[in-house]
This record gives structure tokens, C-alpha cells and sequence, in this order.
């Protein structure tokens, strides 16, 4: 069998978005399915990870077509909408409310056509069993619907976040009649599918409103997580959170408590790092200093997977942060599930229904705290410090296995075969 994925991140494309269909696609071809990959090849990404072009199968084919991209010039002026600050300037204001209004789904919109009239004399030439479009960006699943369409061909979408509530919309100061064209135009797109899958329970039971066929594949981790030899620990009692740290995931909260332990418990005081590491928005880096915290704190920018890795397997206890966003419960990282696999505690901060609790209880890796909570969050912290004092701060998981991207692959591949 043959499946074309069309997706917008590839390596060297960096971040925790390019590593689902990644891995996909490692692991597709020993369950009987030939991956083809379709991306763009003038990219603007973000953040770049060189090191993950060396993921990719050797045997695989890539197609590439170049990508008119207007989100080029909406990025240097700061409208990126997870890290643009929670005061926008007019300018800033203005240039979200174009951005919202005027490119739906979203900035890629202008690869569309082009990759549709590509993309049919190609399929015509090349039969494929199966399309797999994924998103965000959203326009590769009006490219899926497009080519249904034309070619009448089998289509699986991937949601790995909702369209018409995605958590920074209403950063883009959508009107009503654009709130109404996503929300129906993603209507459109889960009606039309062949098979929708998504990364959480609660997407799931979003999707399902439209689709009979949803199921839920959460994201994963490989082997290179997995702790294969002895990890020296970090002296410090270090709080780490890995990636990227948006506006909409500042815990104010969490400052406080450990602004608070910080001035009353010189031990802690003596003891205590918190480390920041990845893109981190200009807006908790005011927090960091309004609580006092500059002199606890290390910031270090973006770095490779790898030693993202490395940094998670040494920490003390890993702080996971989901959004403080409508629909948040569904939300869920991949990074929930490499920080699984590394082997220490967990400390998320969370909503109380979120998708996340059962995950982090039946795989016993640590504690998930409301956003609001700060009594469970200070007497967490406090417990997670004693054990550190003690030498006892340590994770016996359970039930991870089957978040393995290998398992997470067979999953998918019977979907695709059912088809």
C-alpha cells in the first residue's frame, strides 16, 4: 500500500510539530505501507533542527514545491500569536486582525491551488491507496479535501489541534462571519474525510459532532527518549521545562508559590533552578522578574532534539505547562510523552478535566495541579523537594509502552489498511 502525507513541517523543520509525522513515517513501512511525503521547498520555519534530517528513511520519496508565504512578514513584525506579547501594539493589533480575517485557514492558504494542480497530474501519473493531509497549518487539509474531490480518492486527516478553536485564535480577533467560515469550513473538512484522527479524548468527542470515523492517536515517544544507561542528575533541585513557552502558558500561579518558598525556606533558596529552555515569549520573561525570580532562573534558547533530550533525562523534576486557552482539556504535546519516557517526575499545570490527568495517573510519572491551585502547587513542589533532600526523587513508571511511536505506527496503519 501507498500513503501520500502531505504536511507543511519537515525536518529541518524543528519543534515538537515535525516529530509526529516524522516518526510516522520511520515506521510506516514495516507494517506493509510505503510513506510518500509531500512539503514545501522554500520553508520560513520557525525553529530549525538540523540534526532531524537524518531521521528521515533514505528509501522514502519527498516531494517538494515552493510556497508564497505572507506569514513571512506578519513573523518579523511579531504576530507570530504564541509569543506575541498580551499588550500588541496598534500595529501589532492590526496585522492579527489581517491575519485572522483575511488568510483562512491560515498564511498557507496561497499553496492551495498550486499544490492541488501538482498534486493531481501527479496522483493521476502515481496511483496512491490513501491522502493523509495533517494540521496545523490547516490549508494542507483544504489541499486533502480538494484532491477527494477531483480524484475520488481515500483521504485520513490529522487534527493535531482544532481549526475553529485553536487556542491562539482569539489572539487574531476574529469576526463573526470568520469565526463562522473556520467553523464550517471545518465542518466541511471532518464531513468530508474518509477517517479523522486526532491526538486527544476531547478532540475526539469535538470531531465526532461531524464524523462517525475519529479516533484518537495521541502523540509518542521514540527510543532515543528511553534512559539506556545511567543519567548523572542535576546537583541542583531543578525545575526544567523544555520548548516552547507561549503567553497563553504563563503560571503566574507557579511564580508566585515559588516566589514565596524562595524568600521563607533559605535551604530551598540555596538549592532551587529553574530552568527555561527553548522560545520563550517576552511575557513570561516580564513575570520571571516582576516575581523576583531572575536570579533562580536560566534561560537558554532553542536547542536540537537531542539535547533536548539530554536536558530532560538530568533534571530534577519536568515542569509541562498547557495553555490557560478555551478547549485547553484536549490539549496535549508531544512532549507529554517524551517527558514520559525520560524517567523523572512531572509537574503539570493544567485544567482540572484535562485530558492529561488519566495519562500522567495510570503511568505514574508525577502530578498534574489547576492553574489556579496554589496550594496544591506549593505542598507538590515542597513533597517533590523533601524526596530530592533525601535522595529519593525518583519515577517508577508503568504502561508507557504503548505510547511508543513504533505502537502509535500500527495503530494508524490498521486505519489506513481499513480504508
Amino acid at each position: 500500500m501507498k500513503a501520500f502525507i502531505i504536511t507543511y513541517y519537515w525536518p529541518p523543520a524543528g519543534g515538537s510539530g515535525v516529530q509526529r509525522w516524522l516518526k510516522f513515517v520511520k515506521y510506516l513501512q514495516g507494517f506493509g505501507i510505503e510513506p510518500i511525503v509531500y512539503t514545501v521547498d522554500n520553508p520560513n520555519y520557525e525553529v530549525v533542527d538540523n540534526s532531524l534530517i537524518h531521521e528521515i528513511p533514505e528509501n522514502i520519496t519527498v516531494l517538494k514545491q515552493s510556497i508564497f508565504e505572507p506569514n513571512n512578514f506578519l513573523k518579523k513584525k511579531k504576530v507570530a500569536t504564541a509569543n506575541v506579547s498580551s499588550k500588541p501594539s496598534f500595529f501589532q493589533k492590526t496585522l492579527q486582525y489581517i491575519r485572522g480575517n483575511y488568510f483562512i485557514p491560515d498564511a498557507r492558504k496561497y499553496w492551495i491551488q498550486p499544490s492541488v494542480n501538482y498534486l493531481e497530474n501527479y496522483l493521476n501519473d502515481n496511483p496512491v491507496d490513501v491522502v493523509i493531509t495533517t494540521g496545523p497549518p490547516h490549508s494542507m487539509h483544504v489541499i486533502g479535501m480538494k484532491l477527494k474531490q477531483k480524484l475520488n480518492i481515500k483521504w485520513l486527516v490529522d487534527f493535531r489541534d482544532p481549526m475553529a478553536n485553536l487556542f491562539y485564535n482569539d489572539d487574531l480577533r476574529l469576526t463573526k462571519k470568520s469565526k463562522n467560515k473556520l467553523q464550517k469550513l471545518e465542518q466541511e473538512i471532518v464531513s468530508t474525510a474518509d477517517f479523522v484522527i486526532t491526538v486527544s479524548n476531547s478532540l475526539k468527542n469535538y470531531f465526532s459532532q461531524y464524523s462517525k470515523k475519529v479516533e484518537v492517536i495521541t502523540n509518542g515517544y521514540d527510543d532515543e527518549v528511553i534512559n539506556k544507561s545511567e543519567v548523572e542528575l542535576d546537583t541542583k533541585f531543578t525545575l526544567a521545562h523544555i520548548g516552547l513557552l507561549p503567553t497563553q502558558s504563563n503560571p503566574k500561579a507557579l511564580w508566585k508559590v515559588l516566589r514565596e518558598l524562595l524568600s521563607k525556606n533559605e535551604e530551598f533558596s540555596n538549592d532551587f533552578q529553574l530552568n527555561l529552555v527553548g522560545n520563550i515569549s517576552n511575557d513570561v520573561i516580564a513575570s520571571i522578574h516582576e516575581f523576583d525570580l531572575d536570579n533562580f532562573t536560566s534561560f537558554t534558547s532553542y536547542v536540537s532534539h537531542g539535547e533536548a533530550i539530554s536536558i530532560q533525562r538530568k533534571s530534577q523534576v519536568l515542569l509541562l505547562l498547557i495553555p490557560q486557552v478555551n478547549c485547553a482539556e484536549g490539549i496535549l504535546t508531544g512532549k507529554v510523552f517524551e517527558y514520559l519516557a525520560s524517567n523523572r517526575p512531572i509537574l503539570a499545570i493544567a485544567p482540572e478535566k484535562s485530558d492529561l490527568i488519566p495519562i500522567i495517573s495510570t503511568t505514574n510519572t508525577g502530578a498534574v495541579v489547576g492553574f489556579d491551585d496554589e496550594n496544591k502547587l506549593k505542598t507538590t513542589i515542597l513533597e517533590f523537594y523533601k524526596n530530592y533532600k533525601t535522595g529519593k526523587l525518583k519515577v517508577s513508571s508503568k504502561n508507557i509502552g504503548q505510547y511508543h511511536r513504533k505502537a502509535l505506527t500500527e495503530k494508524l496503519a490498521n486505519i489506513i489498511k481499513s480504508l
